[in-house]
C-alpha cells in the first residue's frame, strides 16, 4: 500500500466534518447500532464512561480501523474518511 501524501492544511473527511459540526450520530460509535431504533444499547464500563475510542462510523455503522497512539487515536472509515482524536 503506497503511503498517503500529507496535505496542508489537513482536509476534513465527511466523518470528521460531521463530528466537528456537532451533527447527531446516526449509528452509535461504540456499538454500531442504529440510534433511530428503540433498542436498548448496553455498553461496557469504559465506553459508558466515555473513555473508549469510537469503533464504528457514526454515519454508516461500518467497523472502522482504529490506531491508538500515546497521544490519542486515529479511526478510519473506508467510506467517510479519518477521524482523529485532535478533532
Amino acid at each position: 500500500m503506497p503511503p498517503r501524501e500529507a496535505t496542508w492544511p489537513p482536509q476534513l473527511g465527511e466523518l470528521a466534518a460531521a463530528v466537528a459540526a456537532g451533527e447527531a450520530p446516526i449509528f452509535h460509535p461504540n456499538t454500531g447500532q442504529e440510534l433511530a431504533t428503540e433498542a436498548e444499547i448496553s455498553l461496557h464500563a469504559a465506553a459508558a464512561a466515555g473513555l473508549d475510542v469510537p469503533r464504528y462510523c457514526q454515519l454508516c455503522g461500518r467497523r472502522m480501523m482504529v490506531q491508538v497512539r500515546p497521544d490519542g487515536w486515529l479511526a478510519h472509515c473506508s467510506r467517510h474518511g479519518d477521524l482523529d482524536s485532535e478533532h
